[in-house]
């Protein structure tokens, strides 16, 4: 099985440019696609199930070729029954197609997620073949590093990082993530570029970060999608995303792509990262049939023209193609790193 692709989201995850990043993710993928929505992040508002419904409603629209399943995950907190330590809250994630955490608190989605047990089905999904996409305050929480966002901005605290969930250490990168990163809610009073913070206070943050640790700032209604097999990194939305690191500073455009390296020494993952126990349940429930057979010439010659129409972006051909393969017994499976053939 192959892993899962990984997206960030800086802002506008319910608009077009948003939905060009759900799109990335669930292309290729069977239906019904399910996916799976975790609360955690905004766990600690009265209407987080609100935040997360009007993603949902957007899912359902933007994603309605896929008939999409939609569940919710409603772990609220770390503790308690439906808790993110409470396996039997979690038993969905080990059905999820795609899963989805968005706005909120990074440091309440850190403090309520790392360790957990639904934080390693995540990664445990993620590492077997589900995308992943993070958003606003969960795609913060995602780095080596969290960025406490309303402890300093709203409440005046000292500058200061939190561990972050470190969702790309286990590829080789130590990341820093700031969406928002060319904000101006601020007007003309206050600069609120780079997550808020500003790029006086930013600079000064930026120096009380490990020398090995790079930034990747996101504009507003961009995004990018990471395939962790090739490493490539694709941009996709309004803006553009920024690179900061010892080398200095890049920018990449929206519809360009780049490769990991970029952001350090990019290498594939194992499974190594994730609980045992967690990867044992997950194995169970994703474990496919073997082959009975090796696909017939016709359906090999099939395969070959979708790979090439897939290599070459031409979706439209890509979808007639599978369902050709379909329609002659054959089911495509699709990871990160390539396809497969299983009969039906």
């Amino acid at each position: 099985m192959n892993p899962g692709s990984i997206a960030l989201i800086s802002s506008g995850e319910t608009t077009a440019s948003g939905g060009l990043v759900f799109d990335a993710l669930a292309r290729g993928r069977p239906s019904p696609l399910r996916i799976v929505m975790l609360e955690t992040p905004a766990g600690f508002e009265p209407n987080s199930d609100r935040v997360l419904g009007k993603v949902a409603t957007y899912l359902g629209q933007r994603l309605q070729n896929y008939k999409p399943i939609i569940r919710p995950i409603h772990a609220r907190r770390r503790d308690g029954a439906d808790g993110t330590d409470d396996p039997a809250a979690s038993a969905a994630m080990f059905e999820a197609d795609l899963v989805y955490l968005g706005a909120g608190s990074p440091s309440y989605a850190v403090r309520h997620l790392a360790d957990s047990w639904l934080w390693s089905a995540v990664l445990a999904r993620q590492a077997l073949g589900t995308g992943v996409a993070l958003a606003s305050a969960a795609a913060v929480a995602s780095g080596a590093f969290a960025l406490p966002v309303y402890e300093i901005y709203k409440a005046g605290h000292d500058l200061h990082w939190l561990p972050g969930l470190d969702v790309f250490g286990a590829y080789g990168l130590r990341l820093a993530v700031l969406p928002h990163w060319n904000n101006t809610d601020g007007g003309e009073d206050l600069d609120t570029s780079r997550c808020f913070m500003g790029q006086d206070r930013f600079e000064r943050l930026r120096a009380m970060l490990p020398a090995d640790l790079n930034v990747l700032g996101i504009d507003e209604r961009t995004g990018l999608t990471l395939d962790p097999c090739s490493g490539e990194i694709r941009v996709l939305g309004l803006g553009a995303v920024t690179v900061l690191n010892a080398a200095g500073e890049t920018r990449h455009s929206a519809g360009t792509t780049f490769h990991a390296s970029v952001l350090g020494p990019f290498r594939p993952a194992g499974l190594d990262h994730i609980r045992p126990d967690v990867l044992a349940e997950a194995l169970a429930a994703t474990e496919s049939p073997a082959p009975s057979a090796e696909p017939p010439d016709e359906v090999l010659a099939l395969l070959d023209a979708r790979a090439t129409a897939r290599a070459t972006r031409d979706w439209k051909r890509s979808d007639a193609l599978r369902l050709e393969i379909d329609g002659l017994g054959w089911r495509i499976e699709d990871g990160a790193c390539g396809q497969r053939a299983l009969p039906r």
